[in-house]
């Protein structure tokens, strides 16, 4: 293990986003986090854990110790009639998970296929896609405190998990750095295929489902035709959450926009903030979409996507989004929030 200095960050973040870190190191082995909590570096700079740098928007320079998850592993703890608990290491890629999962007939995150990011991210963002979030099949979470020097399993109630929300971005936020999961998933068939994308395309292409590879395959077909590939356009994939609005103030905007898309989820109303943005726009309500300002823009396949096209500053990117916030309070009144960690 070796502390560096001056340490430049376009290559661990998916924006490209060029910015120096004072301190970073590489975390290989849990024995690598208790030699470092003894380090002076460790103890006297403010510190931040990155895992695949796919959901962070480097705004500025870090004074302090970025400290890198590169935790490999993958292991079945139990195998019963019904599931099977699988044990992952943080700095596993996401995609590797699910395709571990997919390869041996198990059900419970093939809907999230090829979303980006590391294992170690994935309670923190409560990562969801196509109808199915982290939540649904986590049993436990496995953290190690870096203001004692110790090892802490979090039960999925203890993560307060919300709408892309989590503790670890709330009051445990810098405290906790993940170092395993623990999922629950089935052998027996549990597709959640109702997802109206999702569902239009396996009817579209005649797809039936047949096993939990057959969803995965579908969902990354989904997100290769709609997400540009960050090793081509540097991106962050889905920049902005989807707009949550209580029933009798969703009723109000209907009856103005009745053409408005939207889904009930229990007590309150999501809106998809891509069609928000598509609906607005910088000059003369012409759409976001493939909208280009400098070196930074909106992809023209995904109004929630911002891309960096190169050379671009976080703070071009920033800038971008804040008009994007503004127009859509402007015309309907909601506030868009940022999906990507500021930093």
């Amino acid at each position: 293990m070796k502390i560096q200095k001056n340490y430049n960050l376009s290559k661990l973040n998916t924006f490209g986003i060029s910015v120096q870190v004072k301190f970073f190191v590489e975390i290989n082995t849990e024995a690598d986090l208790k030699e470092l909590f003894n380090i002076k570096e460790f103890k006297n700079n403010e510190k931040l854990f990155l895992g695949g740098g796919s959901n962070v928007l480097f705004t500025k320079d870090f004074n302090g110790l970025v400290i890198l998850n590169k935790l490999k592993g993958i292991e079945i703890l139990k195998d019963n009639s019904n599931d099977v608990f699988i044990r992952c290491m943080g700095g596993e890629m996401w995609y590797s998970l699910v395709d571990f999962s997919v390869e041996r007939g198990l059900w419970g995150i093939e809907n999230l296929s090829l979303v980006p990011g590391t294992v170690g991210a994935a309670p923190v963002q409560n990562i969801g896609a196509y109808g199915v979030e982290i939540k649904d099949v986590l049993e436990n979470v496995e953290a190690f405190d870096v203001d004692m020097g110790k090892n802490k399993i979090f039960q999925k109630e203890e993560c307060k998990f919300g709408y892309r929300d989590s503790v670890f971005k709330n009051e445990f936020k810098g405290k906790y750095f993940i170092t395993a999961v623990t999922l629950k998933l089935s052998k027996k068939e549990n597709k959640n295929i109702n997802y109206k994308i999702l569902q239009d395309y396996l009817e579209k292409n005649k797809i039936e489902i047949k096993n939990s590879k057959d969803v995965s395959d579908a969902v990354g077909a989904i997100r290769k035709s709609k997400l540009p590939d960050p090793k081509v356009i540097h991106n962050a994939g889905s920049f902005f959450k989807n707009v949550f609005v209580k029933v009798s103030e969703f009723e109000k905007l209907q009856k103005i926009y009745p053409e408005m898309p939207h889904f009930d989820e229990d007590e309150m109303v999501k809106i998809p903030a891509g069609w928000l943005i598509e609906e607005c726009g910088p000059v003369n309500g012409i759409s976001w979409k493939g909208y280009k300002k400098g070196n930074v823009g909106v992809h023209e396949k995904q109004a929630l996507v911002l891309v960096n096209y190169g050379g671009a500053t976080g703070e071009e990117v920033l800038s971008l989004a804040n008009e994007i916030i503004s127009s859509v309070k402007d015309k309907f009144g909601l506030k868009l929030s940022p999906e990507v960690n500021l930093i």
